[in-house]
């Protein structure tokens, strides 16, 4: 899509969502646009459904359009733009009444959106706000590395791969500065505050501190620990603010807030959170190698609920650590069975609905997404609204996962370098501990498995009996 394109989109989106006196925030991820909104009654869903960018709009804790990879990022860079020099008045807000109808059924989704907005939810989407920016340079620094590795094991390019070994690598040594940053920006603190206590974590001179007699590792912790170090930052600058004199906060308040919480870090939270990060770590290999089958089974038939909910981007910290454990994580791909579910769902209803011309154009315009693991289209234009699919897929993805969990009992480990991509955008990311044919070969299986177990059942079982 061209740049008039984009900016074409941004332009449609813009009065569709109350126009710009009515946006109070403007982010997006790998392919939505995430907007903060100060009246959501001003939104005229029924029309953003109607453009043909539009893939499904979610209505959660931010108002989500959903519109694809690679677009979603061009169309918010035009979308902030457009915010930024509109000149529109809030002026439209006006126009709804209290009384009427339609503003009252507004008022009432509302209300119920924010019933179900718990505190549990919350937190666990602004956490998920943290990782999400740092998603494309997870990706690309995953398939460097997975480069990397080809040219390391066909003893190729000698010379290239200590470069190559260097740009895949230096992105993850120093993540928790990053995830200190990003931290305080969504919590309310000064973001560099918060990257300036992160980045005690990987410090390393932390060497030379001693802890229980123990000295720390650079490290030690990872995201964890730089989350952890970058949320006690921000309270400890919100607490200054409320006392600290006007003409001494510029010197007194970024120092206690580096030196307190620096504290805290190095003699409490860098032990705690590497404990935690090590648990992760040893957890997800006992439950792969132990119980395999029966928790890919149930990993890859509930990822889709969780990516219905917007939830699925609350798993990011564990893979994020998992990555910086390990060096891949093997949860991803159990978790991309769920997309290879959907995927067979909706082949099945292009099969079993021939007369419903609208129908199957979505499937056929949504399908090239599907099968690069991006689920929201599929998700939101047929397997939802249509009910069982949506059930029979998330059996698809069940059946998937347990294929894969099946060969992890079995010692063949299938990893992620990089967190992101799903479906056949995944393949250039795998990693495993028996050579990348096999790990390409096991995943392959669970996905043609996922594609088969939900066709069949979506076929027999998706629809009532008249369809």
């Amino acid at each position: 899509m061209p740049s008039t394109s984009y900016a074409a989109t941004a332009a449609a989106l813009l009065p569709l969502v109350g126009g710009a006196a009515n946006v109070t925030s403007v982010a997006h991820c790998m392919t939505r646009l995430r907007l903060g909104l100060a009246d959501r009654s001003l939104v005229d869903e029924d029309a953003l459904r109607a453009l043909p960018e539009v893939l499904g709009v979610v209505d959660d804790d931010t108002y989500q359009t959903v519109l694809g990879p690679g677009k979603a990022a061009q169309i918010t860079a035009e979308f902030e733009a457009l915010v930024r020099t509109s000149a529109d008045e809030p002026a439209a807000r006006g126009a709804s009444s209290a009384g009427d109808p339609a503003s009252r059924g507004a008022a009432l989704k509302e209300a119920r959106r924010r019933r179900n907005a718990t505190p549990g939810k919350i937190l666990l989407r602004r956490v998920a706000n943290v990782f999400v920016p740092l998603i494309p340079a997870l990706i690309g620094c995953g398939v460097i590395a997975g480069a990397t590795g080809l040219l390391l094991n066909l003893r190729l390019l000698p010379s290239l791969t200590p470069a190559l070994t260097t740009l895949s690598s230096a992105f993850m040594a120093l993540i928790a500065v990053f995830v200190g940053h990003n931290t305080a920006k969504e919590f309310g603190g000064t973001p560099v505050l918060g990257g300036a206590v992160a980045a005690v974590v990987v410090y390393p001179g932390v060497a030379k501190v001693t802890v229980l007699g123990t000295a720390l590792a650079p490290g030690q912790g990872g995201v964890l620990g730089a989350l952890a170090a970058a949320l006690l930052a921000t309270g400890v600058e919100k607490w200054c603010r409320t006392w600290v004199p006007a003409t001494l906060d510029v010197l007194l308040t970024p120092t206690l807030t580096v030196l307190l919480p620096g504290l805290v870090t190095l003699y409490v939270l860098m032990y705690a959170a590497g404990a935690a990060a090590s648990a992760i770590g040893t957890a997800a290999n006992w439950l792969l190698s132990t119980t395999g089958a029966a928790a890919g089974l149930v990993l890859g038939g509930l990822f889709l609920p969780l990516v219905m909910l917007g939830l699925h981007q609350a798993l990011i910290p564990i893979h994020t650590t998992l990555i910086e454990q390990q060096g891949s994580t093997v949860l991803l791909p159990l978790l991309a069975m769920a997309g290879a579910g959907q995927v067979g769902a909706a082949l099945a209803v292009y099969v079993r609905l021939r007369h419903d011309l609208s129908l199957r154009t979505t499937i056929r315009s949504a399908l090239p997404a599907g099968l690069l693991g991006v689920g929201e289209p599929l998700i939101y234009g047929v397997s939802l609204p249509l009910g069982r699919p949506f059930l029979t897929a998330c059996v698809g993805g069940a059946a998937g996962g347990a294929f894969v969990g099946c060969f992890a009992m079995l010692g063949y480990k299938v990893g992620a370098t990089a967190i992101g991509p799903s479906g056949w955008a995944l393949f250039p990311l795998l990693a495993g501990n028996r050579g990348p044919g096999a790990t390409a070969a096991i995943y392959a299986g669970g996905l043609l498995t996922g594609y088969l177990v939900g066709f069949v059942t979506t076929y027999a079982f998706g629809f009532a009996r008249r369809a």
